[in-house]
């Protein structure tokens, strides 16, 4: 059984940092692109990030600079290092997993919150 477990969310004011954490278990995932999505209240869904099993990193615009992608893949986890926090960074963050060639990304954390006090 597949499973991802994010932690790190938490009361931040704006300008802070945190580290968020997806361990990840039920299959190895050194050869599978891990990615950080978000979601704020009353907002769709987005993508923050992501890493491809080789390391190549892509970063959704707003967040370039500020938020940083790491893996480890000999502890099947993987970390969203968030600095210069902003009030509009505000929501449910998300972990998820693709195989590198799919589009689709079929396993999911069940979300950690992250709330940017102004």
């Amino acid at each position: 059984q597949v499973q991802l477990v994010e932690s790190g969310g938490g009361l931040v004011q704006t300008g802070g940092s945190l580290r968020l954490s997806c361990a990840a278990s039920g299959r190895t995932f050194s050869s599978y692109t891990m990615a950080w999505f978000r979601q704020a209240p009353g907002k769709e869904r987005e993508i923050v990030g992501t890493i491809a099993s080789n390391g190549y990193r892509i970063y959704a615009e707003s967040v370039r600079g500020r938020f940083t992608i790491s893996r480890d893949d000999a502890k099947n986890t993987v970390h969203l290092q968030m600095n210069s926090l902003k009030p509009e960074d505000t929501a449910v963050y998300y972990c998820a997993s693709k195989a590198d060639y799919d589009s689709h990304y079929d396993y999911w954390g069940q979300g950690t919150q992250v709330t940017v006090s102004s």
